[in-house]
């Protein structure tokens, strides 16, 4: 979800109730793009984090700290000098806007009393902090600079007066009557959808929003506006000052909302969300909490995607050098194959040795070991016998056979290398946790794919557990996250009768589904190991993708295969289209 309108009233809200007439103790800049304040009142202390992220610009109360460089940027330097035990007026929202103004009174050099401005911007990639004369709405300096170059629009620089980002001619909703929106309905272009309408025409209004507007309305939100009868219209309208009233009137419950395994994060809201009733959500006693907690959730993952980055480079890198050696080698083989015409030189000079003279550069011979009978022209050594040239044919068509078998070897293990890498890969792609990376890691440095790490700096990595699923049916399904892990569930902690399921000559992870009862396995849960295979592969975003499923029996490690890498038979196969809607309603168990 966005850091939207709605819940920027939200967290102004909260935010007043505790920082009015504070006291700013103390300003620190960790990150290039972030700012920490320490503020003091009567009641209690706290910090306000301020983000122009480009990714995930955010404003909240912070209960955690992060290290600060030893020199503070020039930025946080000049927001201490003039912010420093400054008093906190008040704080305010722009046209439901994501712009938040923070008035602070404090002393000028002259020692007299002022009031200066700051502006957090929520807007993406623009997102930026502005510190300004209040007076004067005069620049004093940014996080960020935006000039001419980037914006004729609107320059952020020292000394330019505060415009605010433009709206688009977008109506701030909570000042908005019923005919006024009634005129925007009718006027909209037939057309175009409804969440569009609402998007376009409200400020602070997300899609999440906009959607939950729609849900509410029994309209879906992909629906043209043309489509809708007058009853639909009056109910989309009751929906959309039902929402804005719950606003208006701070009727503010923080949730958190996730899959139904509470696996994965799915949105967050200010407000109760009725689309979403029938997945699992967590409830905070305030905003801050719950942004705080999103965010930390959010970074995380992209800590870990930046994490995975460098190693998926390197991985692709030996990839693509096995991939260069794989076509030579097979450029060779052929080359290699193409010797028994050399065998066949050999016999049919031999076959005619009595009447080829020695001297001659070429002899054409009768293809007698053909269907066809065709004469074969034969390039011979006019300074050898035709028993020489014979033999000299033969030990070329030795030599070239030898070879061949040679880059036989050559090109499995080539494959196998090839095969390995790519799984690693998929493992990598499909990790949420920073620990599953460091068992990969690991099992890469053992496998001689990365530098192993001094005695010093060895740290034990704790090995990590499948993937654990409950089928529909009831059956246990487990998925390995890596090589190692896969050869253990496979060849170690699984029985004969169980099923074991991989994509067909496809990189993934082993899936195992328990068979206690030694019955035969329900199809829905056939189905859903499959799609659980197909989904922890390289296949992940493929479709009819080959899935193999075999009892474990069947299931073997060829002696000094690598980690992960085994044969079967007996093995069925069907095709899935791996959805992740189909994996998240899989009851994971934790």
């Amino acid at each position: 979800m966005a850091f939207d309108g709605i819940t920027t009233i939200a967290l102004i809200d909260e935010l007043s109730g505790r920082l009015i007439d504070g006291r700013i103790d103390k300003i620190y800049q960790p990150e290039r793009d972030e700012i920490h304040i320490n503020i003091s009142n009567k009641r209690d202390k706290c910090t306000l984090l301020l983000s122009a992220n480009p990714n995930n610009p955010r404003v909240y109360l912070t209960e955690k700290s992060k290290a600060n460089p030893l020199s503070p940027p020039n930025f946080c330097m000049l927001l201490r000098k003039i912010l420093s035990r400054g008093r906190i007026l008040s704080i305010d929202q722009f046209s439901m806007d994501r712009i938040i103004e923070m008035d602070i009174e404090t002393l000028n050099e002259l020692g007299d009393r002022v009031v200066r401005s700051l502006i957090i911007e929520i807007m993406g990639r623009h997102s930026n902090i502005i510190l300004l004369n209040k007076k004067t709405n005069i620049i004093i300096d940014s996080i960020k600079k935006v000039g001419s170059n980037i914006s004729r629009y609107r320059q952020v620089l020292p000394g330019k007066e505060y415009i605010y980002p433009p709206n688009h001619n977008k109506i701030n909703p909570l000042e908005v009557g019923e005919k006024e929106i009634t005129s925007l309905i009718d006027d909209y272009p037939p057309n175009k959808k409804i969440e569009k309408f609402l998007l376009e025409n409200f400020t602070g209004i997300s899609p999440i929003i906009s959607r939950e507007i729609c849900y509410r309305s029994h309209i879906h939100y992909d629906t043209p506006m043309q489509s809708l009868s007058i009853e639909q219209k009056n109910y989309l309208l009751r929906c959309f000052l039902e929402v804005i009233d719950q606003v208006k009137n701070k009727e503010f419950m923080p949730v958190m909302i996730y899959n139904e395994n509470q696996t994965k994060l799915i949105d967050f809201s200010p407000i109760p969300l009725r689309q979403y009733q029938s997945l699992m959500t967590k409830n905070f006693n305030s905003i801050s909490m719950l942004l705080e907690q999103f965010y930390y959730e959010r970074d995380k993952l992209e800590r870990i995607k930046q994490k995975n980055s460098g190693l998926l480079h390197l991985l692709q890198n030996k990839l693509d050098r096995n991939y260069k050696k794989l076509g030579v080698q097979q450029e060779e083989y052929q080359l290699s194959k193409e010797a028994e015409i050399y065998k066949l030189y050999g016999e049919l000079i031999i076959s005619n040795i009595y009447s080829i003279k020695k001297g001659l550069d070429k002899a054409t011979l009768l293809n007698f070991y053909s269907e066809h009978q065709e004469e074969v022209e034969i390039p011979l050594n006019p300074n050898l016998t035709p028993s020489e040239n014979a033999q000299k044919y033969f030990k070329k068509y030795n030599k070239s056979k030898n070879a061949a078998l040679q880059l036989e070897i050559q090109i499995r293990y080539t494959k196998d290398e090839i095969y390995y890498l790519e799984s690693q890969v998929a493992n990598i792609e499909n990790t949420t946790d920073h620990e599953d990376i460091e068992e990969i890691k690991e099992e890469l440095r053992k496998e001689g794919y990365l530098s192993p790490v001094s005695k010093k700096n060895t740290v034990k990595v704790k090995s990590s557990s499948p993937l654990h699923f409950k089928s529909s049916d009831g059956y246990d399904i487990y998925v390995g996250k890596n090589n190692r892990q896969n050869d253990h569930l496979t060849l170690r902690a699984s029985s004969d009768k169980d099923i074991w399921f991989h994509t067909k000559d496809i990189p993934g992870s082993h899936v195992v589904v328990k068979n206690l009862s030694y019955h035969d396995i329900p199809e829905k849960t056939l189905l859903e190991a499959a799609s659980l295979a197909a989904y922890y592969s390289k296949a992940k975003k493929s479709s009819n993708v080959p899935i193999d499923f075999t009892q474990i029996k069947y299931v073997r490690k060829p002696k000094g295969a690598k980690p992960g890498m085994v044969i079967y038979d007996h093995n069925k196969t069907i095709f899935i289209t791996p959805k992740e809607e189909n994996i998240l309603s899989i009851k994971r168990v934790k």
